[in-house]
């Protein structure tokens, strides 16, 4: 029988010596050898991740079980269903950086809502999902019930008969999050266009804000999650970008520890990809380091952070752990040679 090919994992692990690049392989073989040893990896997810499609490699990362939950922007949220419902209504701006102003203003006119080089149809996307969310919300607060806000969208995403799936649903991160019941905690929720949808209709008094729970109450409820992912080998932390999608869950240890004063399990991994440069007060939060102070992380974690494009890095990272997953006896011959 002719071995298998893995010629992603092959290709990094063959050509990634130094830099950025060595940041990228050494990332990849702990994560690989944490999964290994029966460990779980959280992700999570800043910037604008689903509108760059990332759902194509992440997507088949839950299904392989490489990735077991989340912590998102309510944007991510919702943009990755959007591409769904809606992606043959987006358009690409290959040209974007050369636009004028009057350019975007045409976009606006054409109701689009442009992420740097492509576009979210409002019409298609925006209005097409309100019809179906807004009666969601109205039926919760008839009925007194308070859910968190992705349990909303993980309930929608479900709903929605395939035949109006205009994009991939094996390429939607958050279709096979909802189907896997994956835990996520979306911090700050209210500000992503939903968020303010939200926030409009409880303004008319069409609806209850309790019929959302808060950030608080995830991060209680995050407590208990956190315990069950940290069991056995413990829980990894992959963070792409910055702000409150990584520094809300990252805090969960040094809480569980200090603020209910019970023990707790360090994060086990590390890793952050960002293209702005880490460092005391940077929006793409600290380096690793400064964590340990902070005690969310030790000095025996393995931490890594990569500074480069997250929508070159992860797909990368995520199709030679998919390769991985399919030959695990294979990966494991190419990482014995590893030098």
């Amino acid at each position: 029988m002719t071995p298998p090919t893995l010629p992603i994992l092959e290709f990094i692990l063959k050509n990634y010596k130094n830099f950025n690049a060595r940041a990228t392989r050494d990332a990849l073989v702990a994560y690989i050898r944490h999964i290994e040893s029966g460990g779980k990896m959280f992700w999570a997810l800043a910037g604008a991740m689903s509108s760059a499609q990332l759902g194509i490699t992440l997507a088949p990362a839950i299904r392989a079980g490489l990735i077991h939950g989340f912590s998102v922007t309510g944007a991510n949220l919702e943009e990755s269903l959007f591409r769904l419902v809606a992606h043959a209504s987006y358009k690409d701006f290959p040209d974007y950086r050369y636009f004028t102003k009057e350019d975007d203003t045409k976009i606006l006119a054409d109701r689009m809502r442009r992420v740097t080089d492509t576009s979210i149809p409002e019409d298609e996307a925006f209005r097409a999902v309100e019809k179906d969310l807004v009666p969601m919300w109205r039926n919760a607060g008839a009925a007194g019930q308070r859910r968190f806000w992705h349990e909303y969208f993980y309930d929608l995403i479900q709903r929605i008969d395939p035949a109006l799936h205009e994009g991939d649903p094996d390429a939607c991160w958050l279709l096979a999050a909802a189907r896997h019941n994956l835990p996520i905690v979306v911090p700050g929720y209210e500000d992503s266009t939903f968020g303010n949808i939200f926030a409009s209709h409880v303004k008319l008094g069409e609806c209850s804000a309790s019929i959302v729970k808060s950030g608080i109450e995830y991060m209680a409820a995050f407590y208990d999650q956190y315990r069950e992912l940290s069991a056995g080998a413990g829980v990894g932390f992959f963070q792409i970008g910055g702000g409150i999608a990584g520094d809300f869950p990252i805090c969960v240890v040094p809480s569980i520890k200090y603020d209910l004063e019970q023990p707790v399990k360090p994060w086990a991994y590390f890793c952050q990809i960002s293209d702005s440069t880490t460092s005391y007060g940077s929006y793409s939060g600290a380096t690793p380091n400064e964590k340990i102070t902070w005690d969310k992380l030790t000095k025996e974690t393995p931490m890594f952070v990569i500074e480069s494009d997250a929508t070159i890095v992860a797909p990368l990272l995520l199709s030679a752990l998919l390769e991985y997953k399919q030959h695990p006896e294979a990966a494991n011959a190419l990482l014995s040679k590893l030098s």
